[in-house]
């Protein structure tokens, strides 16, 4: 496939690009400052993305847009729906973002610690990421994109296990951790998954 990666200079961003490139797909990033990357990548340097046209001009041709954007503490954001929205501007035909469990009310199966006390005192103290992870859902929902937005509960830099858990719609019950690398596993398979088109898909470890 043919892929147009945003946020490859993060740790799960390099994540995408990895195992795009040994998946075999011809990987093009869009970063805002030049940075050094595998050279079979395609590399786009877009200072400024209000710059639609130069968007545009990064993702054309392009199978499928993956965004690993998103704020790393409640000071940066919002990041994730500007940058989100700057993309959908260019009118991607297919979108993968990440956005968080806590985003959305625990599903009714999940434990009673999770869905009364842990979840509720996370969303509580990091309220601004996940405000903005809500704002940039929002504007994914508005869009004419084929789009999916992956909510993991905590990352962490664990190697791929190929044994993560995903349910369509919803976040995965009873979890509190999934690598990085396993999150990116996921939205690179998503992309052979019609199922989780213009959807929230939970993932975890």
């Amino acid at each position: 496939m043919r892929l147009t990666i945003f946020g490859a200079s993060g740790r799960t961003g390099a994540e995408l690009v990895r195992q795009a490139l040994e998946r075999g797909d011809d990987v093009t990033v869009v970063v805002r400052r030049p940075a050094s990357f595998d050279p079979r990548v395609i590399v786009r340097v877009v200072p400024d993305f209000a710059d639609t046209a130069a968007l545009r001009e990064a993702i054309d041709g392009a199978d499928a847009v993956l965004s690993a954007i998103g704020p790393r503490s409640g000071k940066d954001a919002p990041v994730a729906a500007p940058a989100t929205r700057a993309i959908l501007a260019a009118h991607p035909s297919r979108i993968v973002v990440i956005s968080a469990a806590p985003v959305a009310p625990p599903p009714r199966d999940d434990s009673f610690i999770s869905r009364r006390i842990a979840i509720p005192l996370v969303e509580r103290a990091l309220r601004p990421i996940y405000d903005d992870l809500r704002e940039m859902e929002a504007a994914l929902a508005a869009s004419d994109s084929a789009w999916t937005a992956f909510r993991p509960p905590r990352l962490t830099n664990g190697k791929a296990t190929g044994r993560y858990r995903t349910r369509v719609g919803s976040s995965v019950p009873r979890s509190f951790l999934v690598s990085r690398a396993d999150l990116a596993a996921a939205m690179l398979n998503s992309l052979r998954r019609p199922d989780t088109e213009r959807t929230a898909v939970g993932v975890a470890g």
